[in-house]
């Protein structure tokens, strides 16, 4: 059997990261979908319920796109969708008319609380075995 080269062993830790990545997110998925949400969904609410954590906060829209997984335009049609489902609220930015803020709204922010053990448990359980 030949022996392992550096770049290998580097590949295949690489190919282990997108394999863990790949399917906790597919669970994540499968246990927020009865609420209407997934995983990159979730994401969003959790990344504005921690950025923004008082009723009423906000967070620019611009602050998102590093955070979450997804191209600038993904990210502008998953927002109008949570949008529309009424979980967060859009505004423009009165000092930067390009810039537009994002806050959840109590529906938002309650279905967050709801859904958070569920990908919380998700995560303990998928990378559990990993730690270490």
């Amino acid at each position: 059997m030949a022996v392992k080269t550096a770049d290998a062993r580097l590949e295949e830790r690489w190919r282990d990261i997108l394999t863990v990545h790949a399917h906790t997110m597919c669970e994540i998925d499968r246990a927020l979908h009865p609420h209407g949400l997934g995983a990159s969904d979730f994401e969003v609410l959790d990344i504005l319920a921690t950025a923004a954590p008082e009723a009423g906060d906000q967070c620019r829209v611009q602050n998102l796109v590093g955070r979450v997984h997804l191209s600038q335009s993904a990210l502008s049609r998953l927002i109008g969708r949570l949008e529309k489902e009424g979980l967060v609220e859009r505004s423009v930015c009165a000092e930067d008319r390009r810039g537009v803020w994002v806050a959840l709204t109590d529906k938002g922010r309650a279905l967050y609380a709801e859904v958070l053990p569920l990908q919380r448990a998700v995560l303990e359980r998928m990378l559990a075995s990993r730690a270490g």
